[in-house]
């Protein structure tokens, strides 16, 4: 496989930076309607303990929705740091080129597929992973 060109390293870095726009708009959006309809208001109009279980459900679920988009926004800029330095599209493990196919699928991507496969193995955690079964 040909090294990556400054057009392939144009396409992914505009196709990152256009996933960081709409993450860092999913955060702000998100953040604002959770200020419009706080956690402490929601459970004020609880009225027994099913319904403040469902109150903390759901403060719970913004919280994992934006600490999920967060931790996607760090992925992003960490890939266009990468390119910026040069070392996009390199396994962090081995030194191989990561497949266009695989930077195509997932523009952050830090291995090739062996290794992403190899991590996952040594990297397996809780109870339902496919590698814990």
């Amino acid at each position: 496989m040909a090294p990556l060109s400054e057009a392939d390293l144009a396409r992914y870095r505009e196709k990152l930076e256009a996933r960081r726009r709409e993450l860092l708009e999913e955060i702000r959006t998100e953040l604002h309607r959770t200020e419009e309809e706080s956690y402490v208001e929601l459970a004020g109009r609880v009225h027994d303990e099913g319904e403040e279980a469902v109150a903390d459900l759901l403060a719970d679920m913004n919280l994992d929705f934006v600490a999920r988009q967060i931790e996607e926004l760090r992925e992003v800029e960490d890939a266009l740091g990468r390119i910026e330095r040069g070392e996009y599209g390199v396994c962090v493990d081995c030194g191989g080129e990561i497949e266009r196919e695989r930077l195509d699928a997932q523009p952050t991507a830090l291995r090739c597929i062996d290794c992403q496969a190899a991590w996952e193995r040594t990297h397996a955690t809780g109870p339902g992973h496919p590698t814990s079964l």
